[in-house]
């Protein structure tokens, strides 16, 4: 990729991952972007760097651009790796350049880098940097989404370089949201950036709205968001702004997902007659199996409906593997503002219903109960209580939703 001037004398040097399908677990079906930004300026300033297998892209861009042994300062935002890993790389290069970064960040550096050779400077929330013409503002984010991470905010040039906040995981040829969208719909950006928010930052809902709160309050004049995945912001940044406070603030479609597995379909067949009873109260609702579709995919789902069913097989008295699995990775997101549900079928005996009602009541979350449950097959009789309850679920989850 050719580097891109975002900016007067700010240009992106990142690289564009097409191939990558799976990050830590999570499935990027769309590929991702590492973004990082140099400043000419004075004091030439890199912020962030890239994942490792890239740091020969951001060095050559860097040099298309500058001499990278004139670079001055290198600000590290967040020391995961797919942005700092190619930091030993780019230090070779940039010998004498001073890295700023947060306390949290230099131990976390300190584990994965030799940093005994390098000028490190802690920075504090609010702490300053002029670089000549550019005055830096950084601003700390701990948990959004690692203890280290901060924000830089450049002053002169209305942008803030936000770090893993606002970032899609979506490969592309374009740089910017408008660019994006000549060619593709605004469906397919907001749903990225649902995707990247589901499955990495749902547990700092709170967090999140406090630090835009932060930000409103400092009065920071902001046209361009530059993220370190994906889309730049520059077309109307307030609206990625408000899609986070929205959903920080538990906003969700009045849907209900159903989320199921199945060994002999007995439970697949339970999801007729629950779909038929939820759409009879008109309330729209999508269905996903589970061991047919991305764990990632699931939580986004999950995420976007206001309610949610599981359906669960009962094996060997818990519950299904693959069911389990997916609450156990849902627990660890922090869920709040949803109304949840369980169906199952089971053989000579039960349990894996009950066991998820207790996860969700562990996870805090409201419930609809007791669920429904079919031994074997579900018969007529069956599927008519599965169907009353689908109707039942979708009464309770619109009064649910009318609080938010």
């Amino acid at each position: 990729m050719n580097t891109i001037e975002i900016k007067p004398d700010i240009f992106w040097v990142g690289a564009v991952d097409w191939g990558i399908r799976d990050f830590h677990g999570y499935i990027t079906q769309n590929g991702t972007t590492y973004n990082n930004y140099l400043i000419k300026d004075e004091q030439i300033t890199l912020i962030d760097t890239v994942k490792h297998d890239f740091d020969m892209i951001t060095l050559e861009n860097i040099r298309s651009i500058v001499d990278p042994s004139q670079v001055k300062n290198i600000i590290i935002n967040h020391i995961e790796p797919d942005h700092a890993s190619a930091l030993a790389s780019v230090m070779r290069y940039m010998p004498r350049a001073t890295i700023y970064i947060t306390e949290r960040g230099k131990k976390g550096l300190e584990r994965y880098h030799d940093t005994s050779q390098w000028n490190i400077k802690i920075v504090k929330n609010g702490d300053p940097l002029n670089i000549g013409k550019h005055n830096l503002l950084f601003l700390e984010t701990p948990m959004l989404h690692w203890p280290d991470s901060m924000v830089t905010y450049v002053k002169e040039a209305k942008l803030l370089i936000s770090q893993d906040a606002f970032g899609q995981h979506l490969a592309s040829a374009a740089r910017f949201d408008d660019d994006f969208l000549a060619s593709n719909s605004q469906h397919e950006l907001d749903d990225a950036v649902v995707d990247y928010y589901a499955n990495i930052l749902m547990p700092f809902g709170k967090l999140i709205k406090t630090k835009i709160d932060d930000i409103v309050k400092l009065g920071l004049e902001i046209d361009m968001i530059a993220p370190d995945h994906g889309i730049i912001w520059r077309k109307n940044p307030g609206r990625i702004m408000q899609m986070y406070l929205d959903m920080a603030g538990g906003k969700a479609k009045n849907s209900v997902a159903i989320i199921y597995d199945t060994m002999w379909h007995s439970t697949e067949l339970m999801t007729v007659p629950l779909v038929s009873g939820i759409q009879d109260e008109g309330v729209d609702c999508t269905v996903i199996k589970l061991r047919s579709t991305p764990m990632s995919f699931a939580i986004k789902e999950f995420w976007k409906a206001r309610g949610c069913l599981i359906g669960v097989p009962t094996m060997n008295n818990i519950m299904f593997p693959s069911v389990a699995e997916f609450l156990y990775h849902l627990a660890g997101l922090r869920p709040k503002d949803r109304i949840m549900g369980a169906f199952g079928s089971f053989g000579w005996g039960g349990g894996a219903v009950k066991e998820a009602y207790e996860k969700f009541k562990q996870m805090g979350l409201s419930t609809v109960e007791p669920g429904v449950q079919s031994l074997y097959k579900p018969s007529v009789a069956d599927e008519k209580q599965c169907y009353e309850f689908g109707k039942q679920f979708a009464v309770k989850m619109k009064e649910y939703d009318a609080q938010f």
